[in-house]
């Protein structure tokens, strides 16, 4: 029997009963067919299709100029790929903030488009309206609190968010309001470990931390930040668990050599 028919799929339901068991929920990012077919594999349960590839996969400084038009593009590839885990997909900057109706139809469009199963959008209190009229279609919605990076040009720095009790009250806040409406679960990023904890025990859904300490229900890290092929970004979140820089760079080279020496292709390597 194949062990395929074994694997039961991930869904939102699924996340809620780990947080009411206390298990922990291991998320990545993807935004490629060849590495979330890895990513999946390997057991995560759920891939993120972050706004993040306008950094890792486009090149540029923020998050801001990547489009629903490419969110879809990711998506689409990710989901091929899958055959167990949740994927959530980034509404990007600009296709949900202040107007509710055009985050529905961003909404609808990456779903009808891409075959996510649910979708990610930052924000607490003033995008509610946006996230109710999303729900409303049916559509499971992830929240995004503490550095939310489409915010940056707002807040000026990727410092760490909500040190002071008003803001870490205001976020506790909108962590509930999330829950209320309905969110399936939120994303804390870079906020104080005693922070996280308060808000995780405060809100029934899981709570996925990045750079916000142990205490979340669940652990996201960028799959290119995680497996060492970025080499610039060094923030004290991350963990590396591999060195692929190191190993792509020196396999790229001795092919390069290799090349030159009219090593390869040999006789074998031939027709």
């Amino acid at each position: 029997m194949s062990t395929h028919s074994e694997i039961k799929r991930i869904t939102t339901h699924t996340l809620q009963e780990l947080k009411r068991k206390g298990e922990k929920i291991a998320c990545l990012t993807s935004y490629d067919y060849s590495m979330a077919k890895i990513v999946d594999g390997a057991g995560v349960e759920v891939i993120l299709v972050g706004d993040s590839a306008s950094n890792v996969m486009a090149g540029h400084e923020t998050t801001l100029p990547i489009t629903v038009d490419n969110m879809i593009y990711h998506a689409q590839a990710v989901v091929k790929a899958v055959s167990r885990a949740l994927v959530v997909v980034d509404l990007p900057f600009g296709s949900y903030q202040g107007n509710s109706e055009e985050a529905l139809r961003s909404a609808i469009r990456i779903m009808k488009e891409s075959g996510g199963h649910a979708v990610k959008l930052e924000g607490g209190i003033e995008v509610k309206e946006s996230i109710v009229r999303i729900l409303s279609a049916g559509i499971p919605v992830m929240g995004h609190l503490g550095l939310t990076p489409q915010s940056i040009y707002k807040f000026g720095t990727y410092a760490v968010r909500a040190k002071e009790e008003e803001e870490a009250a205001q976020l506790i806040e909108n962590a509930k309001m999330l829950d209320e409406v309905g969110c399936f679960g939120v994303v804390l990023e870079k906020i104080p470990a005693d922070l996280a904890k308060r808000v995780t025990e405060s809100v029934s859904i899981p709570t996925i931390g990045i750079g916000a300490g142990p205490h979340c229900d669940g652990q996201i890290l960028v799959v290119h930040d995680m497996l060492g092929i970025n080499k610039e970004f060094s923030p004290r979140f991350l963990r590396r668990y591999a060195d692929l820089h190191s190993i792509m760079t020196d396999a790229v080279r001795n092919y390069t050599k290799d090349v030159k020496s009219s090593d390869f292709p040999n006789e074998k390597e031939s027709y």
